[in-house]
Formats: structure tokens, sequence, C-alpha cells
């Protein structure tokens, strides 16, 4: 009781100081318009729970931080745009994003500006591969990470099946349904089949014809690479087809934002993955984890999904290598941030050095049955645990890193 109230006044003596204290800014990079702007919202609520946090604990280096805001609207040049603008009003990082576009051509403007960036729902394997620089850190999956954990899930339960690809043609569809095709030996395209949508300017008659080309194809099992609105309207039209009732769909980065939008009846019995979901810290008995989820209904009356916990992540552990280094200055946040082990909203979790990829468990994940998830007191249970793969079996491994690299072995 003494303790308690012996930190409590130290909270008020210091509070003072901190709101007189010059605050350090830090800028979100989000879409609050356009296809992705569900996520973009949870985005910027897991962010700001993070900074109220830390600033109630007394700021970092003793300033309270100042959460930037600007919309991407999911748009890679508008992202990069940004992160000029961000530059100008004194930011000390950047993060977030809603697709591998922005965070390839906004981590290189943050580059040049030598400002770190952390994108947020960027999955492509380029990202801490091919294109990965010293000033990225990625806290997201790749898109290696989560074709691993449905290719061990799907060749035990679901073997020798064929497949049909519906993806986004861009740098994380293509890598997708690459990692995907590899890890499921689905690698034959005359026999799996699949149909591309334009990254830009889809229309309902593109989406209709791709799910009318697989299902005349002889495949038992769909995989759509698509996020935000392309997926939503991709399932809508799968669900008025009837293709759930013969095929098994797979969406490979299902997020709960996802289910919320094309509905749970929709989205009934689709499989895919997920870094994080509000289940898994009672699942691994983290403290913090619940506290976490606990305030985040305390303050939406809702569960944070993964998006909202990767903000959230990223701005915690930002924090706490700025703290370890002493200073805001990137150079040293770098070095404080590489092989950096931490526990946060789950298991044991760290920033792999050569690449700059976050190495955690992933999940593959069932979306549960509409009448199940009506029983929920938010109606957002919407997920079940049917599979986790640690982060060092499903991470791509130094050797595989560096033929992808070519002679570029290290980040510059």
């Amino acid at each position: 009781m003494f303790r308690h109230a012996l930190v409590t006044l130290l909270l008020l003596i210091a509070l003072p100081a901190l709101q007189a204290a010059e605050p350090i800014n830090i800028g979100l990079n989000y879409p609050s318009t356009g296809n992705y702007k569900s996520e973009g919202l949870e985005l910027r609520r897991g962010a700001l729970l993070a900074v109220d946090q830390l600033n109630r604990q007394g700021g970092v280096l003793g300033r309270p931080l100042q959460l930037i805001s600007l919309n991407s609207a999911a748009r890679a040049e508008k992202a990069q745009a940004n992160v000029g603008r961000f530059a100008s009003q004194g930011v000390k990082m950047i993060f977030g994003g809603a697709n591998s576009e922005e965070a390839l051509a906004a981590g290189q403007r943050a580059r040049e500006l030598d400002l770190l960036y952390f994108p947020t729902l960027a999955y492509a394997n380029e990202i801490t591969g091919r294109d990965g620089h010293r000033y990225l850190f990625r806290e997201s999956n790749s898109a290696w990470m989560s074709a691993k954990v449905l290719g061990e899930y799907l060749s035990w339960h679901m073997p020798n099946r064929r497949y049909h690809y519906i993806s986004l043609d861009d740098a994380w569809g293509s890598s997708m349904e690459q990692a995907l095709r590899e890890a499921t030996k689905s690698r034959d395209r005359a026999r799996h089949g699949y149909a591309k949508i334009a990254a830009h300017g889809a229309r309902r008659s593109d989406y209709l014809a791709a799910l009318r080309k697989a299902a005349a194809s002889d495949a038992d099992m769909l995989v759509i690479v698509l996020l935000g609105q392309d997926l939503v309207q991709t399932m809508r039209l799968a669900h008025s087809l009837e293709l759930g009732k013969r095929m098994q769909i797979i969406v490979p980065n299902l997020t709960q934002s996802i289910v919320e939008q094309a509905g749970p009846l929709v989205m009934e019995h689709v499989i895919g993955t997920e870094a994080w979901n509000w289940q898994v810290p009672k699942l691994e008995k983290s403290a913090e984890g619940q506290a976490f989820v606990d305030g985040y209904i305390q303050q939406h009356q809702a569960y944070p999904g993964s998006t909202a916990a990767s903000a959230y992540g990223i701005v915690r552990q930002w924090a706490a290598a700025v703290q370890r280094a002493g200073t805001f200055d990137s150079e040293p946040v770098i070095t404080a941030l590489e092989n950096h082990r931490y526990q946060l909203l789950k298991g044991e979790q760290y920033w792999r050095a050569f690449d700059h990829q976050n190495v955690q468990s992933i999940y593959a994940v069932r979306v549960k049955n509409r009448s199940e998830i009506m029983q929920d007191r938010f109606k957002q249970d919407y997920f079940t645990i049917i599979h986790r793969m640690a982060g060092e079996e499903a991470a791509p491994d130094l050797d595989d890193w560096q033929q992808e690299r070519g002679d570029e072995l290290t980040l510059q």
C-alpha cells in the first residue's frame, strides 16, 4: 500500500515537469480514407494507446510523446510525400501504412532523411529481403512467414488438393502467391490456376470474372490474396456464388476489420494467418498483453485486432530502444533495436540484426461459425487458432536472405 502511494506521489511530482518539456513528435502514416480506412482507424487507436501509456509513465527520456498523423490513403506516392512533411515537423520516427507499396516508397524516403520507418500491414518479402535497408524495421510478418504456417497446417490436414489463386498484381500479391505455392507444392500453374487483380482501378466485373474462372476450375482450395476493400468485395461475391460450400477459402493475411466489414456469415470457415489476436495474451500468459486488451476494451468497447497491436508494439519498442540508447538519434536507436529480445503482447520476439525482420510466432486461424460469433458480448470473437509456428521456423534464414539479396549482403 505504502509503495503504491509512493509511486503515485512521484508521478504527480514528475507530471508538471513532463508537461513543461518540449514534446517529441512521432509520425503515423495511415489511411484515414480509401479502401483501408478501417485498418487505419485501428492503427491510430493502437498508437494513441501506447502514447498515452508512455506519457503517464513519464514520457521518453523525460519528454512527452506527441503523435502526428497524416492520411496516406494507402497510396505509395502520398505516403512518400508525407515522409517529407513529417521531417519538416521534426519527427523522430515514422510508422504505419496499409500495403507493401507504401512501405517500400515511404521507407526509402525515410532512409534518405535518416529517419527510422516501421511499416505496418506490409507483408511483401522484398521489404526486409531484396529491398530492405538499415532504417527500416518490420514488426509485421512477411509473406513467407504466413505461407510457412499455412503450408504446414494444410499439408497435414488437407493434403493433395488442387489450388486456384486470385492475387493482387503488386509486390505483396506476387510474393504471397509465390511463397504459398512453394509451401503447398502447388507450383504447377497449369494444374493450379490463377487470376490477377489490378492493383489500381479494378472493377466489380474484374472480381466476378476471377471468381467465375475459379468456379469453372477443378480446384477445391481457393486462395484469395487480397486486402482491404478489394478482399471485402471479392468475399461478398464469392459468398453470393456459394463458392465456400465446395471450396476451402484461404485468405493468407486475415484481420479483424476484414471480418467486420465483410460480415461473419460471408467469412465463415475462412482460413488465414495472424501474428496476434486478442486471445493470444491469455494463451501465452502475457500479463502486459492482457493489460493492453483490457485497456483497449475499456476505451473502445471492442476487442483490439492485430493491426492495433502492431501499432502499439512499434511505439512501445521504439520508445524502449530510445531509453536504452539514451538518445533519439537514429543510428544509436538502430543499434539498440538490433537483436533485442523482448516480451510485450505475447511470447518472446526480437528484431533480427541482419534483415530487421521482427521474429515472432505466427498463427493459422479459422473464422468461427456466425452463430458462435453472435454469442460473444461484442460479437467480435471471430477466430479459432488452429496452428502455431515459432518465428525462427517461419522466417527465412540467413542463407535464403543472402540469396535474395545478391551482391548486397548487409543492410545499407
